[in-house]
């Protein structure tokens, strides 16, 4: 899969959903569909989305005991997805579990990634929430190193981390990078943010981008401008 723009289709319902994919009349974007849409719509909107041609990031960021995950995988092994995820605090046990359910029998699976940290967590947060004592960058870099050697494909992480990230975990170790915006935009709730340009530059093979698009005036505009600036104006 080659470097993208991924749309965060953070919507209530189908019908929400469906209205903003109507404006697209050249384009098939990714699409993230995370758990507010998922409980809302079901699974059959990623079956939909699919047969529209879209390709899916299932974004449900597991975490389980190990045999809860492998079973829940299995169960959404079947709904054809591109991309989906785990989160790497569940252990390399969990995330070996999470690769082993979501695994065809022909060998074949969907990619497979894992969240890091949250782009909304600070180093401030981490510590005195979590309780997580070391610097964030070193948590980000072990939970990496974790996901490597459970098997997976790559990390959610934030864009100022990508570079980090393959420096620790090969070049091939794809990096899925939320928390982009616009130079001229809100930051909104994201704290580890930066530009599509800029997410480029650091090692970013896909960024996640909501608001900026979904929320603009000209949704296909701003998601054409977010294609080329990190793209570079040719999309792959």
């Amino acid at each position: 899969m080659s470097k993208d723009v991924i749309i965060a289709c953070d919507f209530h319902g189908k019908e929400e959903l469906l209205s903003f994919l109507d404006k697209f009349t050249e384009e098939k974007p990714f699409l993230k569909i995370g758990m507010e849409l998922f409980y809302a719509a079901g699974p059959d909107i990623v079956r939909e989305l699919k047969a529209r041609g879209h390709k899916i990031f299932l974004d449900l960021k597991l975490h389980d005991i190990p045999n809860t995950v492998k079973k829940a995988m299995a169960v959404l092994s079947n709904l054809d997805v591109d991309l989906c995820n785990v989160h790497a605090a569940g252990t390399i046990a969990m995330m070996e579990a999470a690769k082993e359910g979501l695994t065809h029998p022909d060998g074949t699976r969907p990619l497979l990634i894992a969240v890091t940290q949250l782009t909304s967590t600070s180093e401030e947060r981490m510590q005195n929430d979590l309780l997580i004592s070391q610097p964030l960058d070193e948590v980000v870099m072990h939970y990496a190193k974790n996901t490597k050697a459970a098997g997976l494909d790559g990390v959610v992480c934030s864009p100022l981390e990508a570079g980090k990230v393959k420096a620790v975990c090969g070049k091939d170790f794809l990096t899925i990078t939320p928390g982009v915006r616009f130079a001229d935009g809100d930051k909104g709730d994201q704290v580890r943010i930066t530009t599509p340009e800029k997410a480029r530059e650091l090692g970013s093979d896909y960024i996640v981008v909501g608001r900026p698009i979904t929320q603009a005036a000209d949704p296909v505009a701003a998601y054409r401008r977010c294609v080329s600036e990190f793209l570079g104006g040719e999309k792959a």
